[in-house]
């Protein structure tokens, strides 16, 4: 079996990690964009 061909379900995986880690991200900026709304009032 060649290494280099990707089963659908590694494939899948991927993409499921890849979403987790988008959402992540967007997680961090609102926290982020917050901080400085916070920081910026006060």
């Amino acid at each position: 079996m060649p290494s280099e061909t990707t089963s659908p379900l590694t494939e899948h995986r991927e993409q499921a990690v890849e979403s987790e880690r988008g959402a992540l991200v967007a997680v961090l900026v609102m926290v982020l964009l917050g901080l400085a709304g916070i920081f910026a009032v006060s």
